[in-house]
């Protein structure tokens, strides 16, 4: 069982990591280095700079710990990973247009991950397709409506959540989702096929 599933082990963990044992902070880590990185990547959309982000946002955790009162750890953790993605996309504002041989490292595998079992090999090879749609449309949005859409629908924060933790009013909040659910169903029509029944206009 996961720690992020057992909320005893977190708490003691939690405990003694803010009495500086790295240890029990490292065990934080590893329950939820994923569900961390997941959010980054979303909001990045690219895994290097979704690893730093991720890096970061455990790195402020850490130095922040003392801050943290109780109530969902996991929330706790993925306010300071979006807010981490923030600073960095307000820092560089628009990443540099790269040519595609800068994005790779020679050493990088970038194989695609091995297909669940349960799924042919055209559904497992739809299903990527469909999961690259969706982050190629992602990307798209400007930084305040990824953002946004990413914390509500991906991570199922509330529209109070957001407004606070990016420090906009509510109102600020719905209009942005409202144009970044609008503008994501424009751009998967290209990729109509790929979608459920139920997601095809």
């Amino acid at each position: 069982m996961s720690m992020a599933g057992n909320l005893k082990n977190e708490q003691e963990s939690i405990t003694a990591a803010k009495q500086g044992d790295l240890d029990a902070f490292n065990q934080l880590v590893l329950a939820y280095q994923d569900q961390v990185f997941t959010v980054t990547y979303r909001i990045m959309g690219e895994a290097q700079s979704a690893a730093d982000a991720a890096q970061e946002t455990f790195i402020t955790a850490f130095r922040r710990l003392e801050t943290y009162r109780g109530g969902s750890f996991r929330a706790w953790l993925l306010r300071i990973a979006t807010n981490t993605c923030y600073d960095i996309l307000r820092y560089h504002k628009r990443r540099p247009a790269l040519g595609f041989d800068d994005l790779v490292d020679e050493n990088y595998d970038d194989a695609p991950p091995i297909p669940d079992p349960i799924h042919t090999p055209e559904e497992a090879a739809q299903n990527a397709e469909l999961h690259e749609a969706i982050q190629r449309c992602i990307d798209a949005l400007n930084d305040d409506q990824r953002v946004t859409l990413v914390m509500s629908d991906i991570e199922g924060y509330s529209y109070q959540e957001i407004a606070d933790t990016v420090g906009v009013q509510l109102g600020t909040v719905k209009s942005r989702l409202s144009r970044a659910r609008a503008s994501l169903r424009q751009c998967l029509q290209a990729v109509q096929e790929l979608l459920p029944d139920e997601y095809r206009l």
